[in-house]
């Protein structure tokens, strides 16, 4: 029999149908295993043991991980007992179209102290951003990307039938039953269908590198991407975390996001509501710091976005943002999400821990207040 790999500490299912967390593509195959197997029944990872379960869920996560740097906060988040760890991507810092020099920067991480204790203890999932991706700030432009996923698929051990690998893009989605209900995680790819940026034309109007776009017609996840998702928020979920690699809800700072297509940051939240998509938030990274945002939205409910970065990299200034909920975090860190899952109502709490283990940002919410 085929040995199946486990999340949450129950399998996760190689094939369609099976109430497990499992891949919950349109197509009905499964689009992905996990990486690291400490997690199963009897390891010793925070889902593992054999007595009963909890009926909260934990997921932690982060961004932005150098290859070549020390990984203190991989040990933190592996010793909160997570029942799984979200790479939102930079996981390493590639920034080249030659693969063997790619392939050696993965081969340093995977030998990484702190990321094999993570692995050993901890399921984790991933997606990219631009520097495992290949390039700084690229998009569908880039020459290499077929060769620089089939990398990153090798190396976070998608299995062979996945639909990842058959179809343009990482994108992907899993789905978690619990006693008290059932949460969908959502992948997405920002980078391998993703149109040009406009670039700061006029520095006294716009920040840093990037002004918002007024052409309607570019892309950040591409037509198939964007069907597929729509297909995705239909399906039946209790809470809903969308993990992209590039802030969604924070305010416009001259840097890569989702404000520099504004026209396409609303279509997502013009498909939230047009699904009936409830208790649904953001998980998000590449920008060296750490935030909570809660984006208003017009007829429908907020949507926060828990920005975590980086695990090994920081930045000299953290911008402005008035969408901010709390502090921002400087220093190294994770983000996590818990749901305490209720009869009727969950519980959310949303996070960021820094390297020091202290718990800089908090924000409680109820899934009641999040929907339409």
């Amino acid at each position: 029999m085929q040995e199946i790999p486990t999340i949450f500490g129950i399998s996760l299912c190689l094939f369609p149908l099976l109430p497990t967390l499992a891949c919950s593509d349109a197509d009905g195959a499964s689009s992905t295993g996990t990486h690291g197997s400490g997690a199963g029944t009897g390891g010793s990872g925070g889902a593992g043991g054999s007595g009963p379960r909890s009926l909260k869920t934990r997921i932690a996560f982060g961004s932005c991980m150098h290859q070549d740097k020390k990984k203190p906060v991989l040990e933190l988040a592996r010793a909160s007992a997570p029942d799984l760890f979200v790479f939102l991507g930079d996981n390493i810092y590639g920034d080249s179209d030659d693969i063997a020099m790619l392939q050696a920067k993965y081969d340093k991480l995977a030998a990484s102290p702190e990321f094999q204790g993570l692995l050993e203890a901890v399921p984790v999932i991933a997606t990219w951003d631009d520097h495992d991706y290949g390039a700084n700030d690229a998009g569908k432009e880039f020459p290499q990307k077929a060769a620089t996923k089939d990398l990153f698929l090798d190396f976070w051990k998608e299995p062979a039938g996945s639909p990842r690998r058959t179809r343009e893009g990482i994108y992907t989605s899993y789905l978690h039953e619990e006693p008290g209900g059932t949460l969908q995680i959502i992948l997405l790819d920002t980078r391998w269908f993703r149109d040009p940026l406009d670039a700061n034309s006029d520095p006294a109007k716009y920040k840093h590198d990037y002004q918002p776009t007024t052409d309607k017609s570019r892309t950040m996840l591409g037509d198939a991407q964007w069907a597929w998702l729509e297909g995705e928020l239909k399906k039946p979920a209790d809470v809903r975390i969308i993990g992209t690699s590039t802030q969604f809800g924070h305010e416009y700072n001259g840097y890569e996001s989702w404000t520099n297509m504004p026209h396409e940051r609303q279509r997502m939240v013009d498909l939230i509501r047009d699904t009936g998509a409830e208790a649904t938030l953001f998980i998000s990274g590449d920008v060296h710091w750490g935030e909570l945002s809660r984006l208003e939205t017009a007829g429908g409910y907020p949507l926060y976005d828990v920005t975590s970065s980086g695990i090994t990299e920081t930045w000299p200034e953290i911008e402005e943002n008035a969408n901010r909920v709390g502090s921002p975090v400087a220093e190294n860190n994770y983000g996590f999400v818990e749901i305490t899952w209720g009869e009727a109502d969950h519980a959310l709490s949303l996070g960021i821990v820094d390297v020091a283990g202290t718990t800089r940002v908090e924000h409680e919410v109820s899934t009641r207040e999040l929907r339409f």
